[in-house]
């Protein structure tokens, strides 16, 4: 079967699991049309991403006379479907910050995407992302397209569903899909009862393979590792003064920082300013082995998010047998168990997150083993990408086309 995704910048480092879940399908015996928006906007630091990019076709590359042509033609083609494409696209952009010109580019896109969805044989298009991809994909299917579903990771379509229109998509969807329980709650919110079984579960994956041999757990003074892009909701600065406050009871601490973004300049002025530049390393995005090697020489995580949906990081950094302190927020209290295989803290609490910092680093090593060891397993069973592909694979072959 002949599937295509549709994304709006694709590949990304901090979009690896979308090229996981990808190959998964891939391996499941799906054929997969890459169509994305746009590039990145920053390198590649990863072989898989780079790999990736040459798998994909950009649709603004084609240029918009090509999209006001390939607008015109399915005009000529399905002139109704184009029309009711655009009273969509119209009422969506009234209600939508990017308002209602950037909806009609995405209404030429939309042509685009049927088009080449037509040419190649696309029976389904799956979007992640409940913003402008999943906008193409409804859009092209209102003009004749093939049927759509997609994935919502929040927590960006959280902050605005009403702004999105999330409650059409779903709605015009063959089905829509939530990365954990807390998602779906959300996505139920927007939608009437009865059509709630169309709302589906399936976690984001990694690969077990990549984790086959976890390193042991470091001796030695407290080492941990954030990662992720440096942005307000990832809430990277509140580990400052976090970290200085446990400084006083854990002199030898240190934090590594993977990622980069637009708060990279706040960090650094920061962390001078805190006097913390010998305990704090800054090292700009990592390719997956790059990021694999930091987890295997630092004793945990720390993820102080103000919002999320459930971060592939807290996975990777438990498929490392590596204990997480992270905070009570979104689907994050569904993977991480406070006690068991880490800590959850208050977000945006930076005294509760300085007094996790201090207990961790009073734990017994043994402990720490064992916490790291009981994430290791509750995330191998929960979240394997084969199997999590699988049942996406399902949801799209039950379909009716």
């Amino acid at each position: 079967m002949k599937i295509a995704y549709i994304l709006n910048t694709y590949p990304q480092p901090s979009h690896s699991f979308i090229r996981r879940e990808l190959h998964s399908l891939e391996r499941q015996g799906f054929q997969i049309e890459r169509m994305a928006m746009r590039a990145a906007d920053v390198p590649l630091i990863d072989d898989g991403d780079q790999a990736e990019a040459t798998r994909t076709h950009y649709v603004l590359r084609t240029g918009p006379l090509a999209l006001l042509g390939d607008l015109a033609v399915q005009g000529l083609r399905r002139p109704a479907g184009v029309f009711a494409a655009l009273k969509l696209a119209w009422r969506c952009g009234a209600r939508s910050e990017a308002g209602r010109l950037r909806h009609l580019i995405y209404l030429a896109e939309a042509a685009h995407v049927a088009r080449r969805c037509a040419a190649t044989g696309v029976l389904h298009a799956h979007a992640h992302f409940g913003t402008n991809a999943t906008t193409v994909a409804m859009l092209s299917h209102a003009m004749g397209g093939p049927r759509y579903s997609f994935t919502v990771h929040g927590p960006e379509e959280f902050d605005a569903p009403r702004a999105l229109s999330l409650s059409t998509k779903i709605e015009r969807s063959a089905f829509a899909v939530a990365i954990s329980s807390f998602g779906r709650s959300q996505l139920c919110r927007l939608v009437p009862y009865d059509i709630w079984d169309r709302i589906k579960i399936a976690h984001c994956g990694i690969e077990p393979a990549r984790f086959a041999a976890p390193a042991a757990l470091p001796n030695g003074p407290l080492h941990l590792v954030a990662i992720g892009r440096f942005v307000e909701q990832k809430g990277q600065m509140v580990l400052i003064p976090a970290l200085k406050a446990a400084l006083a009871e854990v002199p030898d601490l240190h934090l590594t920082l993977i990622g980069d973004g637009p708060l990279r300049g706040a960090l650094e002025a920061g962390v001078k300013a805190a006097g913390l530049e010998d305990h704090v390393t800054l090292t700009g995005w990592l390719d997956e082995a790059g990021v694999r090697d930091r987890l295997a020489s630092a004793h945990g995580l720390i993820m102080p998010s103000f919002a999320e949906g459930l971060p592939m990081v807290v996975m990777e950094a438990m498929a490392a047998a590596r204990p997480v302190i992270a905070t009570y927020i979104a689907g994050t209290p569904e993977l991480v168990q406070d006690g068991v295989t880490g800590w959850l803290v208050p977000a945006g609490d930076t005294g509760a997150l300085a007094d996790t910092i201090r207990q961790m680093a009073s734990t017994p090593h043994e402990r720490l083993v064992e916490m790291g060891n009981a994430g290791r397993t509750r995330v191998l069973a929960r979240h394997d990408v084969d199997t999590e592909a699988a049942k996406l694979a399902d949801h799209i072959r039950a379909v009716q086309y």
